[in-house]
Formats: C-alpha cells, sequence, structure tokens
C-alpha cells in the first residue's frame, strides 16, 4: 500500500544512492567505464528506501533511527552485488573465465574487492547520516501525512 513515509524514504534513498555513486568512481582507475553506474544504484535506492525503511516508519523516532542505520547498508549490500553481476557479465563476455562456476564465484571476488575500495570514512559517513535522516523524515512522514 502506498504512504508518504514509503515516498519520502525512497525518495531520500535515491538522493543518498545519487551522493554516494559520485564519491566513488574516484576510488577506481581513470580509464574504468562506469556506464549505467549511477542510474542503477539510484533505482536500488529507491526499492530499497520503500521497502526497507519505508515499510518500517510509523513505529517511534528510535525504530526510525534504527531502520535508517540498516537502510543503507541493505542499499550498499544490494548494490554491489548487482554491480558485481554485471562486471562479471562483461569480464565473461571476453572469454575470460573457464566456467560457469568460476564466473558464479567471481562475483563475491569482485564483490570483495570493491567493498574494500567503499570503506572510506566519507562514504560510509554520508551513508550513514543520509540514512538516519531518511528515516527521521519517513518518520515525520508517517506521523503527518496518511
Amino acid at each position: 500500500m502506498p504512504s508518504a513515509a514509503k515516498l519520502v524514504a525512497a525518495l531520500g534513498l535515491a538522493i543518498l544512492a545519487f551522493i554516494v555513486s559520485g564519491m566513488i568512481p574516484p576510488l577506481f582507475e581513470e580509464d574504468k567505464n562506469f556506464g549505467i553506474f549511477v542510474y542503477v544504484n539510484v533505482v536500488v535506492g529507491i526499492l530499497v528506501g520503500w521497502i526497507v525503511i519505508g515499510r518500517r516508519a510509523g513505529r517511534g523516532m528510535i525504530s526510525a533511527v534504527n531502520v535508517g542505520l540498516t537502510g543503507p547498508v541493505v542499499l550498499v549490500f544490494w548494490a554491489l552485488f548487482i554491480q558485481s553481476c554485471n562486471e562479471m557479465v562483461r569480464i565473461a563476455m571476453r572469454n575470460r573465465y573457464d566456467g560457469a562456476f568460476e564466473a558464479l564465484i567471481s562475483i563475491f571476488e569482485i564483490g570483495a574487492e570493491w567493498a574494500l575500495l567503499m570503506m572510506t570514512i566519507p562514504i560510509w559517513t554520508t551513508l550513514l547520516v543520509g540514512g538516519v535522516l531518511t528515516g527521521i523524515a519517513a518518520e515525520h512522514a508517517s506521523r503527518h501525512w496518511r
């Protein structure tokens, strides 16, 4: 059921995903082509905001802060998984894998490598502060717009 809290949470995490997606390319090599990286992350942000944060709004401020801390972690997990799958397919199209099992394992290797690159204080501070603000905004929307 659509609600204002879900809409606010989806918009909040979409904006957060957009901001953090702009912080990530400088961490990689200069010749890396990111393609639709930002767009995919924004869509993941919309879905995670709607499903994770928006669904749990209306349970009080402590819950809003907790869900606001959970949302960005879920966002990073799914975005890393989707982007790792995309990278694996790109590499597989160049016939770099000996078999399907090696390609599947490389999804997790790529994700782990990129997660280590993302482990910077500015990125995680932005994620956690933005998530808490999104959780509080969704709680506020839940209380005032039914």
